[in-house]
């Protein structure tokens, strides 16, 4: 069995050209029903905010592989000057239930949220050209991090602004230098807010607190699910989520919007009808569209697996004896 952690992730590197392809044929796996992915629990114990999470799921097609994400998140951590996030993944044999690898890092946790984003951006393409973009991040710890990354990557000089925000603060050393020089860190999350054509939430939020009119014609990407108020559907009638199931619960902005604002499965889109059915062209192109991820067991083992079968490639990783 193969162990592989952060230092052997960074060793192969981000391809978010390949990332994200791993995660649109995922998608189109689950399209064809070729999965198995139970409703995630959640174990809490002493303090509420803290949670771990076991993300058990088959992925079929290509991919061809079962595993289980079981991933920690304790907020307070950040105030002990140590990762909000621990993750382990676990990657069977789909055919023998073989254990093959395991991933004892959150950086491909991580990597597999920003590509999911990145997919939706590309979607996006097909509604509103993205030329001469603004992009606001609020949030930038880790998953800021990977998201200015991989929108760096993706948009490159279509990119004429970035507003960076972060109520803990940043560190400009944490900025790749090749997008320093289009960085704004601003002194609110409005700021950031107001004028971005694609506005991400990376926090750790427990509450949503935005309620304002965002740019015309704005993808808003609800990293964090717990940012955005109800009244937000004033602004963005256009709601995409990865699996109303899995979204609709946990105090999410959805599970609000569902029940104060009356917010209904059919009145959302999914990832899968974005992808498979091209239903971002029906969405109307002048209103925001607002995009709200729970995170889903199948991507992680997809972009695990990917990794897992990079390693092998490229001779990367500890062998394990049973």
């Amino acid at each position: 069995m193969k162990y592989l952690n952060t230092t052997h992730i960074k060793q192969m590197g981000i391809d978010w050209s390949q990332t994200i392809d791993t995660i649109k044929h995922a998608v189109n796996v689950l399209h064809k029903q070729d999965v198995a992915q139970p409703i995630k629990p959640y174990l809490r114990y002493r303090e509420s905010s803290n949670r771990i999470i076991a993300m058990p799921a088959f992925v079929g097609g290509n991919i061809n592989m079962a595993g289980i994400k079981w991933i920690a998140s304790f907020p307070k951590n950040i105030q002990k000057q140590i990762p909000r996030a621990h993750s382990v993944t676990i990657l069977n044999d789909a055919d023998t239930g073989e254990p093959l690898c395991i991933l004892n890092t959150a950086l491909v946790s991580g990597i597999r949220t920003a590509s999911v984003t990145g997919l939706i951006i590309q979607y996006y393409e097909q509604l509103n050209c993205l030329e001469d973009v603004t992009i606001g991040i609020i949030g930038y710890g880790p998953i800021g991090q990977l998201h200015l990354q991989m929108v760096t990557s993706i948009l490159g000089d279509r990119i004429s602004k970035v507003w960076l925000y972060d109520i803990a603060g940043i560190k400009e050393e944490l900025i790749p230098e090749n997008i320093k020089s289009r960085i704004e860190i601003v002194n609110n999350w409005e700021e950031a807010y107001l004028h971005s054509d694609v506005f991400i939430t990376c926090t750790v939020s427990p509450n949503g607190y935005i309620d304002k009119k965002p740019k015309d014609r704005a993808l808003l990407l609800n990293i964090s699910l717990r940012d955005f108020k109800p009244e937000i559907l004033n602004y963005a009638p256009s709601i995409i989520v990865d699996d109303w199931e899995e979204v609709c619960r946990e105090n999410t902005d959805i599970e609000l919007m569902h029940k104060q604002g009356g917010l209904q499965k059919e009145d959302t889109i999914s990832i899968t009808e974005i992808v498979c059915n091209n239903k971002m062209t029906t969405l109307p192109n002048d209103k925001p569209v607002l995009f709200n991820p729970m995170g889903m067991a199948i991507f992680d083992v997809a972009i695990s697996t990917y990794y897992y079968r990079q390693s092998i490639e490229n001779k990367i990783g500890t062998e394990m004896d049973e």
